[in-house]
C-alpha cells in the first residue's frame, strides 16, 4: 500500500503538469490572437512557476535506487585537532538537523560522543522521512571548516576537518544476512546528560562486524536490549552502504570514471575567513551565503551533487 501511494502521487504530478501546461499554452495563444497582453504575462508567469516544479520532479525521478525512498541514518566524526574539529564536527550535526526540520524530517539521537571541552567526538542520528536516504547520501565524505578559531587566543585560522557517513534504514524489502559469528558485541555505560538510570547501567551497546571491522552503537535507548536492537539495524545500514559503494565503484571502473566515494574524500569546503565561500569539490556549485547554508539551506548542493552522481555526463 505504501508503494502504491508513492506511484499514484508520482502520476498524479505528471497529470497535474500536464493540465497546467496545456491550460496556460492555450491562454498565450488566445492572449496573442485578442492582443491580450494581461492574459499572455499571466500565463508566462505560471509556466516560469511551473518550470521550477518541473526541476524539482525530475530530479526526484532520480531517487530510483532500491533505498531512496528509506530513512537515513548519519553519522558526523570529528577529524584531527582536537577542540576546534570537535567544534565544527557540532556544527555540522546542527547543519543537518536544521535542514530536516526545514523539510518535515524527524531527527532522532542513537549515539553521541561529546569533546572534553566543547563540541562532539562523534554522533549518529536517524532522519526519518520520504525519500530521506536519497536526498542525503551525495552527502557521505569528507567537509573541510576553514575560520578564524574561537579557540585560539591569538585569534589565528584554522583549518578544521569532519567526516560525514549516511547510510540507509533496512526495511523488509532488503536482506541482509549476517553470522553471529561474525559479530563482537559490547556493553558500556552511557555518557553524557542523563538521569541516574543513563549513569548507572551498562546498557549501551557497540557491535563490531569482525570480517569488514564496520562498527555500530546505540546508547539512546532505555534498555540494553533496545540499545541492542537498534545498534543491529544500523549495522547492517552500514553493511549495505558498504556494499553499494562497491557496487558503484566497480560501475565506475568499467566506465573508465574516476570514483569519488570513501571516507577520505573531500567533498565541499566552508571558508568563513578572510571571505565567506562555500563551496561543493564535486559540482563547482558555490555561494557566499555561508550563514544560510550552516542554518540548513543545503538544497542547492544536495539537488547538484545527486544530478552530478546519478548524471555525470550532464552538465550539473
Amino acid at each position: 500500500m505504501k508503494e502504491r501511494t508513492r506511484l499514484e502521487q508520482k502520476i498524479q504530478a505528471v497529470q497535474e503538469v500536464t493540465q497546467v501546461l496545456e491550460d496556460n499554452a492555450e491562454l498565450v495563444e488566445l492572449g496573442e490572437a485578442e492582443g491580450d497582453s494581461e492574459i499572455v504575462e499571466e500565463a508566462e508567469k505560471a509556466l516560469k512557476a511551473l518550470k521550477v516544479k518541473v526541476d524539482r520532479q525530475q530530479l526526484e525521478s532520480l531517487l530510483s535506487g532500491e533505498a531512496d525512498n528509506n530513512d537515513a541514518y548519519l553519522q558526523v566524526n570529528a577529524g584531527a585537532g582536537g577542540t576546534e574539529a570537535q567544534d565544527w564536527a557540532d556544527m555540522i550535526l546542527r547543519m543537518y538537523i536544521r535542514w530536516a526540520e526545514q523539510h518535515g524530517y524527524k531527527v532522532g539521537l542513537l549515539e553521541r560522543s561529546d569533546g572534553e571541552e566543547a563540541g562532539i567526538k562523534s554522533v549518529t542520528v536517524k532522519v526519518e522521512g520520504p525519500d530521506a536516504y536519497g536526498w542525503l547520501k551525495t552527502e557521505s565524505g569528507v567537509h573541510r571548516l576553514v575560520r578564524i578559531s574561537p579557540f585560539d587566543s591569538a585569534a589565528r585560522r584554522h583549518t578544521s576537518f569532519a567526516s560525514v557517513s549516511v547510510s540507509p534504514v533496512i526495511d523488509d524489502t532488503i536482506n541482509i544476512e549476517i553470522e553471529e559469528k561474525d559479530l563482537r558485541i559490547d556493553t558500556y555505560r552511557s555518557s553524557g546528560a542523563g538521569g541516574q538510570h543513563v549513569n548507572t547501567t551498562d546498557s549501551a551497546v557497540r557491535i563490531t562486524h569482525i570480517p569488514t571491522n564496520i562498527v555500530a552503537a546505540c546508547q539512546n535507548e532505555r534498555s540494553q536490549h533496545q540499545n541492542r536492537d537498534q545498534a543491529m539495524a544500523l549495522l547492517k545500514a552500514r553493511l549495505y552502504e558498504a556494499e553499494l559503494q562497491k557496487r558503484e565503484a566497480r560501475a565506475a571502473e568499467e566506465h573508465g570514471e574516476k570514483t569519488d566515494i570513501g571516507w577520505g574524500h573531500q567533498i565541499r569546503s566552508y571558508v568563513l575567513h578572510p571571505y565567506q565561500m562555500i563551496k561543493d569539490a564535486r559540482t563547482q556549485v558555490e555561494t557566499t551565503n555561508s550563514q544560510g547554508v550552516l542554518d540548513g539551506d543545503l538544497d542547492m548542493f544536495l539537488e547538484a551533487s545527486l544530478a552530478h552522481r546519478l548524471a555525470p555526463d550532464k552538465d550539473s
